[in-house]
């Protein structure tokens, strides 16, 4: 049996209740996919969208419409062990990649002053222009559920504000444009068993600022975000729902319970209608 046979098979069979029951069910709560869609899968290739790409194609196989994808990945400037790891895992997983190139790394490398900010929006800005130009109205991120509730806790810890990473997103700079995260309710520890299962070892971070940094986990980078990781960990060994529970808290937030809010500009503070 080929290897992405057996892969395609393993999501279907063994991590259907642990990965494919969770992406189908975000796509389906958050009417992520349409029929006639055509859907841009961007590959960084790390272990979650690589994933992705494979349970996009295992829908577009077996799902009730019609949609249409392109894989697509950028080479912002790899160095060429990371840019043949991306190549190969491609082959064995029977992804067929459209790779384009641009000068992205070399243009924040010497930026002081958030080049991780600047390097995202570079990036996103590429792959919305590249998915537009094979004809696709929608980019699909490999972000999961550990994403979102990682943002949900650095956005109150770290940047004083509630938020979270949204399911879809109209693009503001590509008139007609979407951004879907079909891996939303996919949690990160079944997407590291999945890999550990198949013997996969994905590219864990391209960036130059990071790629000489000898890590003890090769699927975790130092950051911030570890921090928050690592936090969510000891508050689970006395609450195993709390995963749950911050995904869940901006679901159902109370505004007749909150000081403030903004929405499109526009600001309320509960005082504006206090006495009223």
């Amino acid at each position: 049996m080929e290897k992405h046979t057996d892969i395609e098979r393993s999501i279907i069979k063994k991590f259907r209740k642990n990965i494919w029951r969770g992406f189908i069910k975000g796509v389906q709560k958050y009417e992520l996919i349409k029929e006639n869609d055509k859907i841009a899968v961007c590959i960084s290739g790390g272990k979650d969208s690589m994933l992705l790409a494979k349970l996009m194609q295992e829908l577009q196989k077996h799902g009730k419409f019609h949609f249409g994808l392109e894989f697509i990945v950028m080479n912002p400037g790899y160095n060429q062990k990371n840019y043949e790891l991306i190549l190969e895992n491609a082959k064995k997983l029977n992804i067929p990649i459209t790779v384009f190139e641009t000068e992205i790394f070399n243009i924040v490398f010497d930026i002081e002053q958030n080049p991780c900010y600047l390097c995202a929006r570079m990036r996103r800005g590429h792959l919305y222009s590249k998915a537009k130009e094979l004809g696709c109205n929608k980019i699909a991120l490999g972000h999961h559920f550990d994403d979102v509730i990682e943002t949900i806790l650095m956005g109150m810890l770290y940047g004083g504000q509630v938020q979270t990473m949204m399911p879809k997103l109209h693009s503001k700079n590509f008139e007609g444009m979407e951004l879907i995260r079909p891996m939303y309710m996919v949690r990160e520890e079944d997407i590291i068993a999945f890999a550990r299962y198949h013997n996969l070892e994905f590219l864990r971070c391209g960036c130059r600022f990071t790629e000489n940094i000898d890590y003890e986990n090769k699927y975790e980078s130092g950051s911030t975000r570890q921090n928050v990781k690592a936090l969510i960990r000891s508050l689970r060994e006395n609450n195993p729902n709390i995963e749950k529970n911050i995904f869940n808290s901006v679901e159902n937030i109370n505004l007749s319970t909150v000081i403030g809010y903004h929405k499109n500009g526009d600001k309320y503070n509960f005082l504006d209608d206090y006495d009223r």
